[in-house]
């Protein structure tokens, strides 16, 4: 049986955009989309907006009927309480969003988000009906010691260690070393890694779930 994965073409906002400028965003990209006659059932298209843009996006999105979805930049691991400036999974959902990223680069970077983290907010999105879309790459250092896809694995193990086989959740593949750097992951290495992601959820999740689960490229792209 040959599984059929819908592509999924995903643009995070990063901190860029108030919820004014949010609007102008989507609604361009709508009309890009359509005066392309994109057909999205081909291929979905998210965004993900700052959390203060969620609502606006939300509005549009509803008011105009769009088929673009979208999700936000990351998910607290709590669902509540005393955890000042975090956002739970529970509010993201009430607001419409489908997906959360999980483990971003910067996120790993500049706050210390670890594998244990970023399994705990993976767990936290799926109690809230969210995807989590885990991001999963190494640094230039790591790529030099290691070698391709070893750390990228590692850090799927980790996060997806407690999830069901029945769960929804997509994967994207971003070298640090190709972020920001001016290089670019050639086609062969980033299949390369992309087929060591998906030989692991094969071996830790089974055959239907590896087959199912979109695993996307998201480092630099010239």
């Amino acid at each position: 049986m040959v599984t059929v994965r819908t592509p999924l073409i995903a643009g995070n906002w990063k901190m860029n955009k108030n919820h004014m400028e949010a609007i102008a965003f989507v609604q361009k990209l709508a009309w890009a989309l359509k005066d392309g006659k994109h057909n999205y059932s081909d291929a979905e298209v998210a965004v993900f907006p700052p959390f203060t843009d969620l609502r606006s996006v939300q509005n549009l999105v509803d008011a105009d009927s769009l088929d673009i979805v979208y999700g936000a930049q990351d998910n607290s691991q709590h669902d509540s309480g005393a955890f000042t400036g975090e956002i739970s999974g529970e509010f993201i959902k009430s607001l419409g969003s489908k997906y959360a990223l999980v483990g971003h680069s910067e996120r790993r970077q500049y706050h210390g988000e670890d594998d244990v983290i970023c399994a705990a907010k993976v767990a936290a999105a799926l109690r809230h009906n969210l995807v989590p879309m885990l991001c999963v790459g190494e640094t230039e250092a790591e790529l030099e010691e290691f070698g391709a896809s070893a750390v990228p694995v590692r850090q799927l193990r980790a996060a997806l260690a407690d999830v069901k086989p029945d769960a929804d959740v997509v994967i994207a593949y971003e070298p640090v070393w190709a972020i920001g750097t001016g290089k670019v992951a050639t086609d062969e290495q980033a299949e390369q890694v992309c087929a060591a992601l998906r030989a692991s959820l094969k071996e830790t999740h089974g055959d239907e779930f590896a087959g199912r689960t979109r695993i996307l490229y998201g480092g630099s792209v010239k």
